[in-house]
């Protein structure tokens, strides 16, 4: 036979059972957020401008170096540019040996000579004569180079007159063009170049 002790339970079993223990509070202690230091600005303003030092000096005036010399590496000449010795005005007193020849006439007309004294032959007498002005001696390049190509292919195309005719027309319409190009350009040394041949020839001249 079953016992039924529930009518001597004062309470269901749910209410004595025991609780949960708290949750325990971390054992590491909270990091303290210390505040930057902070620059004290009257400190800083009071404080020697280091730049004051600097701007107080000024610079040396160029004419002091007036009386530099400059050597041509090349051939170890002296070049003056600026003569200021006696106190006046600065004048040019270097060597114009870029503007010389070696044949002694003027610049402007032994580099139009190039392109005038029968192509390509006129050319390679100059390279075979001057040896001071790379002004002349590009253009004597460029001249024996052009017109050595162009003398091929008349060669080439003689079998026909047309063609022919059309290649000397464009041969005089060339010496035309680069003789003045070469006569205008010959204070400033500046280099006309044809395509191709003229890059060749300025790096044959650089070369030297």
């Amino acid at each position: 036979m079953a016992v039924n002790f529930a009518p001597y339970q004062s309470s269901p079993p749910e209410s004595t059972r025991v609780a949960s223990p708290p949750l325990r509070s971390p054992t590491a202690s909270p990091k303290l957020h210390q505040p930057k230091p902070q620059r004290a600005i009257s400190s800083i303003a009071d404080r020697e401008d280091p730049w004051a030092a600097a701007r107080a000096q000024r610079l040396p005036s160029p004419s002091q170096y007036a009386d530099e010399e400059y050597t041509d590496l090349e051939n170890g000449q002296r070049n003056d540019y600026l003569d200021n010795r006696g106190g006046g005005a600065p004048t040019y007193t270097g060597n114009a040996n870029i503007f010389e020849t070696s044949l002694g006439i003027s610049l402007q007309l032994e580099a139009a000579l190039a392109y005038l004294l029968l192509p390509p032959a006129g050319g390679v007498v100059l390279l075979i004569f001057e040896q001071k002005s790379d002004y002349v001696r590009f253009h004597a390049w460029q001249s024996a180079l052009v017109f050595s190509a162009l003398f091929m292919v008349h060669i080439i195309f003689s079998w026909t007159k047309v063609i022919s005719y059309m290649l000397l027309v464009v041969d005089l319409l060339l010496i035309g063009w680069l003789t003045w190009g070469a006569y205008r350009n010959a204070d400033t040394l500046d280099r006309v170049e044809v395509p191709f041949f003229g890059r060749l020839a300025s790096s044959f001249v650089d070369d030297e």
